[in-house]
């Protein structure tokens, strides 16, 4: 849904309800709140007004004090500066914001890529306390000579910080191209950068500043009513519906009749425009996914990918789950996840669990590469003692890997625990909750809970995800230091930790009939070789869901393990980012835990 909306704060003699009725009366779905001087509302207030703008459907954003800058090099001004952020973050969350808008600061004529770095360092600061927010932060594109904030410095900012978002000012980036923004084609040129350098999931929607201004050589110098400029807002309408992207575009005009006249021509050009905002792609057309795949050829013939590294699609229509969503929903989603997928999956050999006709066909697992993977995917020999030779497992270092993947039918995208430099060193511990029949969800819940508390005690932290499918799998980074045995013999230990906290929910039986009724904490899925659907997999089950990592404070409240689908993530994503971007960091040793539960010394 492509939104419009205005930059302002309620008048004081006017009611939150009066004000939000007004903006639905004037067919605006998007406010932002302008706290750039200070914090004139706590979160209570916050709360009480996102409740209200959230029954109207007006989606809301929060520019942060021009005080709160990323680029000052004092240290104790720089950390009230990171803290403003912060605070501004968590009233974004308590209003239910979906972005937090704010500039990085001047650069002093200091070097970019030390400032780069600078900057950086400082989000990482906050990034434990705002990570979990469900609000992004979105950093603004600067608009004079002497500011830090180019399209590229942002790229260079965000890059692999999920919670960070370009917010682009069409006004400054006009000005700093000395008024080049005069027709479709130069804004086209801003939105292709944009999609090359952010995963679509993180531009759906984009977010926008627009007025009109007047500007010099050293960049803009003042709005002016909507109209004396030299930017319009068709031309970004135009260049967003080739793009495929969806739009919020917030009016920073001065006047009503400049918001007035720019939403007409906004939504005047979205009316005109042949379905701007619903390219199918390959898919059934039932799901927007936020990165569709771009293909060539003729129908039967679809070749996507660049020239070195093409990837032939067949059967897209094919139906592959009973919801309606097909062969070619699966193969959109993989496009659509990789940037957050392929991390994980990173130097790591996959075994591929294929469904050529389904989620409900026959399947089969698959590790020894077929032979007619595409010349430029490359393989993992890994030996194996039971075949006495190396099987070559398929590998996924990039998108057009996960297209060929799921166009081999592969629902599931199941890794190796341990890294091709590391291979007999897992850089996690999983422990896998299996629930036996009989059991319930709430019992899965509490068995998570007390290996939290057991992991806390043990001065370690685990990560947990829905399974997609019946259960919950709770990761704790690991350096690679550890031997598969070692590893397999903690998670054992505090398993039967948990056995003996709680025996009515808990099992470690291997006799699956007696564990009827309770909780299996299957210690064994730490052992070389074996393999766990990855998070982000989708599992072969009707409505397509998917291995969603969680916040630890939401099990109480999930409804079960199938609560994300390929349809549904998304929202998810753009709100929390990558909620398991801490497993990758690793960081954590078993020494002391070991110490702790008694075990004696192994290599």
């Amino acid at each position: 849904m492509h939104r419009f909306g205005i930059s302002a704060m309620p008048p004081e003699e006017t009611a939150d309800e009066a004000f939000l009725d007004g903006l639905v009366a004037a067919g605006r779905q998007a406010l932002e709140l302008p706290f750039v001087k200070d914090f004139p509302w706590d979160e209570r207030r916050c709360g009480e007004f996102g409740v209200l703008a959230a029954e109207r459907d007006i989606a809301l954003s929060i520019h942060a004090p021009y005080f709160a800058v990323l680029t000052v090099e004092d240290p104790d001004r720089a950390k009230q500066c990171r803290s403003a952020l912060e605070h501004t973050m968590k009233l974004g969350s308590a209003m239910g914001a979906n972005t937090v808008v704010a500039h990085l600061g001047s650069h002093h004529d200091r070097d970019p890529s030390g400032l780069v770095a600078h900057v950086r360092a400082g989000l990482e600061e906050i990034d434990g306390k705002v990570r979990h927010l469900g609000v992004a932060l979105g950093l603004e594109t600067a608009g004079k000579a002497s500011q830090f904030g180019s399209l590229g410095d942002i790229a260079l900012v965000a890059e692999g910080i999920t919670w960070i978002r370009p917010v682009i000012d069409w006004a400054h980036v006009h000005a700093m191209s000395g008024g080049a923004l005069t027709s479709t084609d130069a804004f086209g040129a801003v939105l292709a950068f944009l999609t090359d350098q952010f995963p679509g999931w993180l531009l759906d929607p984009l977010h926008n500043h627009f007025t009109a201004n007047q500007f010099g050589d050293k960049g803009e110098i003042r709005h002016v009513p909507y109209g004396e400029g030299t930017n319009k807002v068709s031309y970004l309408v135009e260049a967003a519906a080739d793009a495929g992207l969806t739009l919020t575009v917030i009016s920073e005009s001065r006047e009503e009749s400049s918001h007035a006249e720019m939403q007409a021509e906004f939504e005047a050009t979205w009316k005109r425009m042949d379905a701007p905002s619903q390219r199918r792609g390959i898919g059934s057309g039932l799901i927007r996914f936020p990165d569709p795949v771009a293909t060539r050829g003729p129908s039967g013939r679809l070749v996507a990918g660049p020239p070195d590294r093409e990837v032939h699609l067949t059967n897209p229509d094919k139906p592959f789950f009973p919801d309606g969503y097909t062969k070619g929903d699966l193969i959109e989603y993989y496009a659509s996840i990789a940037p957050l997928l392929l991390p994980h999956l990173a130097g790591r050999a996959i075994v591929m669990a294929r469904y050529p006709d389904g989620w409900d066909g026959e399947w089969f697992y698959e590790k020894q590469a077929p032979g007619h993977q595409p010349d430029w995917m490359p393989l993992q020999p890994i030996h194996s003692d039971h075949r006495g030779e190396p099987i070559e497992f398929i590998t996924a270092g990039d998108r057009e890997s996960l297209l060929w993947l799921a166009n081999m039918g592969c629902i599931e995208i199941h890794p190796w625990l341990s890294r091709r430099d590391s291979l007999e060193m897992p850089d996690f511990a999983i422990f896998d909750l299996d629930p036996a029949d009989g059991a319930t969800w709430r019992q899965v819940r509490d068995v998570a809970r007390i290996l939290r508390q057991a992991l806390g005690a043990l001065g370690l932290v685990g990560y947990p995800k829905v399974s997609g499918a019946t259960g919950l799998h709770i990761y704790v980074p690991l350096n690679p230091v550890h031997s598969y045995r070692r590893v397999r013999r903690f998670v054992e230990s505090v398993g039967r930790l948990a056995l003996a906290a709680d025996p009515d929910d808990v099992t470690m039986e291997w006799d699956i009939p007696a564990r009827g009724g309770k909780v299996f904490i299957d210690h064994n899925q730490n052992v070389g070789g074996k393999t766990i659907a990855s998070v982000y997999s989708v599992r072969p089950l009707p409505g397509a869901p998917v291995s969603t990592p969680l916040l630890w404070e939401e099990l109480e409240d999930l409804p079960g393990p199938g609560a994300f689908t390929i349809a549904t993530i998304w929202e998810r994503l753009r709100a929390h980012g990558d909620l398991f971007a801490p497993v990758l960091r690793g960081g954590q040793r078993l020494d002391a835990a070991e110490e702790a539960l008694g075990l004696e010394s192994m290599p």
